[in-house]
């Protein structure tokens, strides 16, 4: 009996696959073998014509099935003896004799055991990928052992199971004459037991097309129709082909993505791995789920990969049918990429794959260097060429990237384009770089370099023509010989005129300027013609359509050897916005001027009002045993005009009217403010009443009669005859007494500011005075400071009044000139001394 049919028996009676090709598994039938309606279903009793039929069908091809797995089990066993008798060194019948034994010692298949020994004797990708999934087996089954719930013979089958899955699809893709063969093998003998359901296998072109080279589980249908993929089409396949790593798609309808069998399968999985070897990518293999594809443990990951790299194998030497209307694709040599190169006007460099002795690409080699090329450190062609890439241009793997989008376009066949790249090359050590223009695309098994080194005065002029658009400049030059004019674009846009239209001489171009600027270009034409001097001038452009244009010309001549007139080149510059501009700027300056002439006058007559009403020094009270004086000191910048007032009147009943207040704000309101609550003051202190009540009422006149104004204030009485000063404040500063060497502020008594409330209570207080003592009232213009506190200023204010000079006006004057404040805000000085 072969071995292949041979019944598998290990220890514990559990039955084992009985052949390499595991049968498929439970799902559709392969939609590939039949492509039509359903057959009715009364007419398939196995006892019909049709049902006999279908089960002969079945039977042929379960036949075939078996016969395809036998023949793919004989050869790994064959291979595998053949392995044996290499290490051995005996003959081909010992050594079937040999694997026999040893298959029975482990307790395996032999075919099992064949696999086991070509894995140890490859040690290529199959065998890592089978030893990944032991390992991991084997790490379940202990994991799994600890919890005591472990079927170790069960988890042997599995892995087991998987590396004769990999060799016999291995064995059947090598068999295979096509690549529709390569994938009815993967699709039966690895893909299935994982729940596939279809495979496509993909070549990719070197124009970046996609053409489906085999197919398994697709209708013949679905595969006519996907049979060519036009480049830069997104599909699944084309996504795998971009990405190194696959595309492992849990559903297809949640891509949007098409794809062959979109209709059959639109919510199963998809997977799609580039197909390559030696650095270079052949195609795509995508695999079909017909259910949601869950995340999948990384062993079945590299088994996919390595079914890919085996596809790879067969798709380097594919070569596409040419079906019905579709063209052939030549995929030239290197030796007709070089006669390409050659007819080019840029210099390009033919460069073809360099492997390494696994197999593995690590350079290019330049085959050919064109006619045109000019190499970037000068060097001949002779010595460029022949060399490897990163040789001849190490700088090619720095920052540029060049080396790695020449490795990108051999994988994926998808050209390359650059502009002002940044080309380097190292001579003597000492890097020399040039900007270029690169193109780079992949022609068989060759790449074609192309690149442009800039060309700085063609770069120069673009740049110059931008320039001219962006400030609206035109040239022009007049050959005064022969008539010819010349001009650019520019100027045609500027004058409204069509390219194809005459251009304007000089002679003309009173013609089209405004009547009153003949007399300025007359004088610009004789200064540029006659004296022969550069000139400059300024009109206004008249178009025929009926814009007018504000232009500046500037113009020189050119002289021969003698000094003769031979031409005239110039520039029209556009200065209409700036024109406007200019015109809006005059009338905002003229506009400012008024306003400010306006409040100036403002000012000065708020300034005049003020010093009427208060002036500097006031003449001085005559008042029995008291001395009393008075400062103002007006805001030293004129537009800071504010509301600080003072009072100091005899009053009809003997009694002395001291008060200092201050009105929020500046300006004409703050000073018309101030006389209403210093008249009304005076006019209220007539009836007799205290401190207190005459705040309350001036209060009342701040919130109704003056238009919602505050002010501060402090209101005093004194009383000559017992020496005694009743006092309240209206959320002012206190007075302060200086009474011998020291200096302190009366106590604060409780007092809101004037206008905030319709109606507010004062409290009062009352200070005997003794002989020199000096009591000041002051506004906060005297201490105020941007960087301190008031309480900091007090404090201030207290040290500076304790030396007492001999007479009161002498101690005001040395408070003013000592004062430390810096708001420029106005004050006012209230001083009595007694005695």
């Amino acid at each position: 009996m072969n071995t292949s049919e041979q019944p598998r028996e290990p220890a514990g009676g559990a039955p084992r696959e009985a052949s390499a090709a595991p049968p498929p598994a439970p799902g559709p039938p392969r939609s590939r073998a039949v492509d039509g309606p359903a057959a009715d279903p009364r007419a398939m009793t196995p006892q019909s014509p049709v049902g006999r039929l279908a089960a002969t069908v079945d039977r042929l091809s379960r036949e075939v099935r078996a016969a395809q797995a036998e023949a793919e089990g004989r050869a790994l066993i064959e291979l595998a003896k053949g392995i044996l008798v290499a290490r051995l060194g005996c003959g081909p019948a010992q050594a079937a004799r040999q694997l026999a034994e040893l298959a029975e010692q482990s307790q395996v298949t032999p075919l099992e055991f064949a696999v086991d020994v070509i894995n140890q004797a490859a040690r290529d990708r199959m065998s890592e990928v089978t030893d990944a999934f032991l390992t991991a087996t084997a790490a379940v089954q202990a994991a799994s052992a600890e919890d005591g719930a472990v079927d170790t013979e069960a988890g042997e089958a599995v892995a087991e199971s998987a590396a004769v899955r990999l060799r016999a699809a291995e064995s059947g893709a090598l068999a295979a004459n096509d690549t529709q063969a390569v994938a009815d093998a993967l699709l039966e003998q690895a893909l299935r037991p994982l729940g596939a359901v279809a495979v496509a296998i993909w070549a990719a072109g070197y124009d970046g097309s996609l053409t489906l080279a085999g197919s398994a589980g697709f209708s013949p249908a679905e595969a006519t129709r996907w049979r060519y993929v036009p480049p830069d089409v997104a599909t699944v396949a084309r996504c795998g082909l971009t990405e190194r790593a696959g595309q492992w798609i849990t559903s297809l309808s949640g891509t949007g993505l098409p794809s062959v069998g979109r209709h059959q399968y639109p919510h199963g999985g998809r997977v799609a791995v580039p197909a390559g070897t030696g650095g270079r990518l052949h195609g795509v293999l995508e695999i079909a789920w017909p259910v949601p594809l869950a995340p999948q443990p990384p062993q079945v990951v590299r088994q996919v990969e390595a079914l890919a790299e085996l596809c790879a194998h067969t798709l380097e030497s594919y070569t596409p049918p040419r079906g019905a209307g579709q063209e052939p694709r030549v995929m030239p040599d290197a030796v007709e990429l070089m006669d390409l190169a050659d007819g080019l006007y840029d210099p390009a460099l033919v460069l073809v794959p360099h492997l390494d002795a696994d197999g593995h690409l690590a350079d290019f080699r330049i085959q050919h260097v064109n006619k045109r090329f000019l190499d970037p450190a000068g060097r001949p062609r002779a010595v460029v060429g022949g060399a490897l890439l990163l040789e001849a241009y190490p700088m090619a793997a720095g920052d540029s990237e060049l080396f790695q989008n020449v490795e990108r376009v051999y994988a994926t066949g998808e050209p390359f384009r650059a502009r002002r790249m940044n080309l380097t090359a190292l001579v003597d050590q000492v890097p020399l770089s040039a900007v270029a223009d690169i193109s780079v695309s992949r022609h068989g098994n060759a790449v074609l370099l192309i690149w442009r080194i800039e060309d700085e005065a063609a770069r120069l002029a673009s740049l110059l023509q931008h320039a001219q658009r962006l400030g609206r400049i035109g040239g022009f030059e007049e050959n005064l010989l022969t008539g010819e004019i010349t001009w650019n674009g520019q100027l045609y846009d500027l004058y409204g005129r069509p390219q194809t239209s005459t251009p304007v001489p000089l002679e003309e171009l009173t013609a089209h300027a405004h009547p009153d600027d003949a007399v300025t270009i007359g004088r610009f034409l004789r200064t540029l013609l006659h004296h022969r001097r550069p000139a400059s001038a300024g009109f206004r452009l008249q178009r025929p359509d009926g814009v007018t244009r504000h232009v500046r010309a500037v113009a020189e001549p050119v002289l021969d050897t003698d000094d003769r007139l031979l031409a005239v080149r110039g520039a029209y510059q556009d200065i209409s916005a700036q024109h406007w501009t200019e015109v809006a700027l005059a009338a905002t300056r003229d506009q400012l001027a008024h306003s400010e002439q306006q409040a100036i006058e403002r000012n000065r007559l708020t300034l005049q009002l003020q010093h009427a009403i208060m002036p500097p020094a006031q003449t001085p009270l005559r008042v029995p045993d008291l001395q009393v004086a008075v400062r103002y000191r007006p805001a030293e910048t004129e537009q800071l005009v504010g509301g600080d007032w003072y009072d100091a009147v005899m009053l009809p009943s003997g009694r002395v009217l001291l008060c200092v207040g201050d009105v929020a704000g500046h300006g004409i309101e703050a000073a018309t403010s101030m006389v209403v609550l210093r008249n009304a003051l005076r006019g209220l202190a007539v009836t007799g009443a205290g401190p207190g009540q005459l705040l309350s009422w001036l209060n009342i006149v701040a919130h109704h009669l003056t238009g919602g104004v505050t002010a501060t204030a402090v209101c005093g009485l004194y009383d000559p005859a017992r020496r005694t000063l009743r006092w309240a404040r209206a959320g002012h500063l206190p007075p302060v007494l200086v009474r011998g060497p020291e200096a302190k502020p009366l106590p604060l008594l409780r007092g809101m500011l004037l206008g905030a409330v319709a109606e507010a209570a004062y409290e009062e207080d009352e200070v005997r005075l003794a002989g020199e003592d000096t009591l000041l009232m002051y506004t906060d213009g005297l201490i105020e400071r941007r960087d301190r506190s008031v309480e900091e200023a007090l404090d201030q204010l207290l040290s500076t009044v304790r030396p007492t000079p001999n007479t009161l006006d002498q101690h005001l004057d040395r408070l003013l000139t000592y004062s430390r404040s810096d708001t420029d805000d106005d004050t006012c000085l209230v001083g009595i001394r007694v005695g």
